[in-house]
């Protein structure tokens, strides 16, 4: 079998605009040096200042592009292909173009109306300040991924991955990739993203539980998701067997749970069985920045997945690249080839 595109992802993809700025930046729009928000009106104007002001660097966001990215450094060309929607603009281009450099193809939707997603990286002393403004990346339509074109990569796949934020936008699409994964015996990943996704997108997760395959998470997000459904307990393992236990359309293969815990192990929930994976210890002052750590650790771990490699190397690659991320500012990739070895 073919291992091109072997791995399809979709969610809302942003163009990453970052720069080192000064503080009274972060003043004028009222904002924290380690803030993570969706602008305001009174932040609108925060884009084209920044740009003008300072050096800025573009790079392909939003979470499930970042692990896409990522496992991509660490497969062979061509493995991995990516969807979503931007603006028909400038800014779309360059989110193609950074995409490109890492090696993604991607098959985005253009939209005519709305601008390009984008979210601001201020970086002040280590500490990074995101502003998110979704546009186009929330305005996604099942219509695309029904287009011959595309949907002709989803039958090339055989393994996918939805970012959680993308039941915000089209649950539609993501059941339809799952049920086409159900139905093939294909791999279907989800991850629950953000506390949020639990709490208030409640139906459109549990339409698509049964479905996957692979479910990743971190501890916030399994509570969000333990409170929801009244499990009564907030364990990593024992949330963990809950949902691994809970019904699925393909009975050929057992539900697979995966937490991530900041500096703490991952635990593993496997044919009804919790393991726990201690992470690469690093010091303090090696850290640079922590965001994406979570989607970085995804991208190592599918790397491995798709080509047929052990949980327990999946793992091992997500706690290395997540290990190399958390080292650089942002999300971005090392231009040098990995030294991931197992």
């Amino acid at each position: 079998m073919s291992s091109e595109y072997v791995l399809l992802g979709i969610e809302n993809p942003l163009l990453d605009i970052s720069a080192v700025v000064k503080p009274e930046f972060l003043s004028k729009y009222d904002l924290l040096a380690n803030n993570a928000i969706l602008a305001e009106d009174k932040h609108k104007p925060l884009y084209a200042e920044f740009v003008g002001s300072y050096p800025v660097e573009y790079g392909a966001g939003g979470a499930a592009q970042n692990s896409l990215r990522g496992a991509q450094w660490l497969l062979p060309k061509n493995s991995t292909v990516y969807i979503g929607c931007v603006g028909k603009d400038a800014q779309g281009a360059l989110l193609k173009e950074a995409a490109a450099k890492d090696g993604l193809r991607t098959e985005y939707l253009e939209d005519e109306t709305l601008p390009t997603g984008q979210c601001a990286v201020l970086i002040t002393d280590h500490n990074r300040s995101l502003v998110t403004d979704l546009q186009a990346a929330n305005a996604y339509k099942i219509d695309h991924l029904k287009r011959p074109e595309v949907w002709s990569l989803v039958e090339k796949a055989r393994f996918f991955y939805v970012g959680g934020y993308f039941l915000t936008v089209s649950p539609p699409s993501a059941l339809l990739i799952a049920e086409h994964a159900a139905q093939t015996s294909k791999v279907f990943t989800l991850n629950l993203s953000a506390p949020f996704i639990s709490q208030f997108f409640t139906e459109p997760l549990d339409s698509l539980i049964p479905y996957v395959d692979i479910l990743f998470g971190n501890e916030s997000e399994a509570a969000a998701f333990a409170d929801a459904h009244n499990f009564g307990t907030h364990d990593l393992a024992e949330v963990g067997l809950k949902i691994a236990a809970l019904p699925k359309k393909n009975g050929t293969r057992a539900r697979t749970v995966v937490f991530t815990h900041g500096a703490k192990s991952t635990v593993v929930i496997h044919n009804g069985k919790a393991t726990e994976y201690p992470i690469i210890p690093i010091a303090a002052d090696k850290i640079v920045d922590t965001n994406g750590a979570g989607d970085a650790f995804v991208g190592g771990f599918l790397s491995q997945l798709v080509q047929g490699h052990s949980l327990e190397r999946s793992v091992a690659a997500g706690h290395y690249l997540a290990n190399v991320i958390i080292q650089r500012n942002g999300s971005s990739i090392p231009r040098e080839s990995h030294s991931f070895k197992f």
